[in-house]
């Protein structure tokens, strides 16, 4: 191993659970926490991005994400699974971000050109396939911070209400309602969206 720690465990299998890389990682194997950032760097970049819109700034707090796990690996106890432990970090970091910056989704607006404007996307008077798809994206930034992290950890990130409940430190019920309440928010701005 690179970094001098003996194991039997292989970092680079793909065999190896994320729990298994972790322990390695408990015990100082810098590769085996690399193989844990690059598992899941994609997912979280994909979450990061779904509530922050902006590439350049889900770089900054996915590099502070991985930071703060590395710093906290050794505390890491199992009651959670590896990937709601990384979730976890995500989320607090966005909330820490959103708190520096003020971040605030922008509402609807008219450009001087009179088009409508949605979270900085135009909304073409008739929408294609893929018109609509980028612009749901748009309408996922009109959300409550609250709301909007609901949805992307369910419909995006794919955890359970369970991993949801555990990833904000929240009652399953509170992630059932506030889900229900997203999705009725979204599905009424698609619906006066598709009946321009």
């Amino acid at each position: 191993m690179q970094d001098g720690e003996p194991s039997a465990i292989d970092p680079k299998s793909p065999d190896e659970t994320d729990l298994d890389l972790l322990k390695l990682a408990q015990k100082g194997s810098e590769t085996a926490f690399g193989e844990l950032m690059e598992r899941h760097s994609g997912r979280l970049f994909r979450l990061g991005f779904s509530l922050l819109g902006n590439a350049s700034d889900v770089d900054d707090v996915l590099q502070e994400t991985f930071l703060g796990a590395l710093k906290g690996v050794k505390s890491f106890r199992e009651k959670a699974s590896v990937k709601t432990w990384f979730t976890r970090i995500l989320v607090n970091q966005i909330a820490r971000h959103r708190r520096y910056w003020k971040l605030r989704a922008s509402p609807r607006a008219i450009s001087p050109e009179g088009e409508e404007i949605l979270s900085g996307a135009l909304v073409p008077a008739k929408p294609s396939g893929t018109e609509v798809q980028m612009d749901v994206a748009a309408m996922l930034q009109t959300l409550s911070p609250e709301h909007r992290m609901i949805f992307a950890l369910r419909e995006m990130d794919g955890l359970s209400y369970e991993e949801i409940a555990a990833t904000l430190d929240i009652p399953v019920g509170t992630v059932e309602s506030r889900l229900f309440r997203a999705r009725s928010e979204l599905r009424q701005r698609l619906k006066a969206y598709l009946d321009k």
